[in-house]
């Protein structure tokens, strides 16, 4: 089964941003999306994958401070 292709709307609010952040991803060819005759979509797998890479993880440290028995 094929992914289901999203509108640029759509992406925006799954992103939680304007319109606008989707259409410089796709300016900046920095997201993978389909053509339909004039229209632009965005496999929801592209835009989880887009997630997936600039998601960063915290870092662990040790604690600061020791307890003082």
């Amino acid at each position: 089964m094929r992914d289901r292709l999203l509108t640029v709307g759509q992406a925006a609010e799954i992103l939680g941003t304007t319109e606008r952040f989707p259409r410089r991803l796709i300016a900046e060819r920095r997201i993978a999306f389909v053509k339909v005759g004039r229209h632009v979509r965005i496999p929801e797998s592209a835009l989880a994958s887009f997630v997936d890479a600039h998601t960063v993880q915290p870092i662990t440290t040790r604690p600061r401070f020791r307890a003082v028995a």
